[in-house]
């Protein structure tokens, strides 16, 4: 009997020591398969949004909104260069070592995750201020709220680590400074320095702070909810051309 119970104990230890390796086996292969299942969707919901897009574009045409017009144009190229790039990439899974916190709640992501975060945020911000100073040129009323890039927000989204919802939210973020600097030609968030428009650091990290963390063991791991509202930076346009 003693005997059996030694055997069950070295069994038991022998588990505990393989459980890590097989979760984090799970969650690799389940996070691959929720990455299948978003790209698929995602193609979908591509597809659909062209016709509404091109409709909202002569709804401009009409309004004689043409600096706004031109900058949607880029965006809307931008978001087609997006798509073509998230049809090739493969998912790979890294350790959720970062940590931020949002509405109370802690969520961890990887170092990839975090970096495209504070990427959404620049992104949001020099969005913005485009469409902002598009609105202020046609002489439109301040409105971000309806601006097709706040709506949107998935502009430079890669689909690596973070979900679209919490990608969005942080554009979001970005963005609204963005197109009031814009609007108003100031620059209380942001600056000009070599031909780009950029948030100011201490105004990025009082958005976002993101700490490395040792505990991966309890997360929110929901980068595939799309229900939740929530790049290569040579892959980006000179839109001051055209401003």
């Amino acid at each position: 009997m003693q005997q059996q119970q030694q055997q069950q104990t070295q069994r038991n230890g022998q588990w505990q020591r393989q459980q890590p390796n097989q979760r984090d086996y799970n969650n690799r292969n389940q996070s691959s398969q929720q990455w299948r299942q978003w790209q698929q969707q995602n193609n979908t919901r591509w597809q659909q949004r062209q016709t509404l897009d091109k409709q909202r574009f002569r709804v401009l045409e009409q309004q004689r909104r043409l600096a706004q017009l031109r900058y949607e144009q880029r965006y809307w190229e931008r978001l087609r260069r997006d798509q073509l790039r998230l049809q090739q990439w493969q998912y790979n899974n890294y350790v959720n070592n970062y940590r931020y916190n949002r509405g109370g709640n802690y969520y961890y992501t990887n170092q990839y995750g975090a970096q495209m975060l504070r990427r959404a945020i620049s992104d949001g911000y020099e969005q913005g201020f485009y469409a902002g100073q598009a609105d202020r040129q046609d002489g439109w009323g301040f409105d971000y709220n309806n601006a097709f890039g706040y709506q949107d927000a998935s502009y430079g989204y890669d689909g690596y680590y973070v979900s679209t919802g919490e990608y969005q939210y942080y554009f979001r973020e970005g963005f609204r400074r963005g197109y009031e600097d814009g609007y108003y030609s100031r620059y209380s968030y942001g600056r000009y320095s070599n031909g780009r428009y950029s948030i100011l650091g201490n105004i990025l990290s009082g958005i976002l702070q993101v700490v490395l963390s040792n505990n991966n063991d309890n997360y929110n791991d929901d980068r595939y909810n799309d229900n939740d509202d929530r790049y290569d930076d040579n892959d980006r346009y000179d839109d001051d051309d055209d401003n």
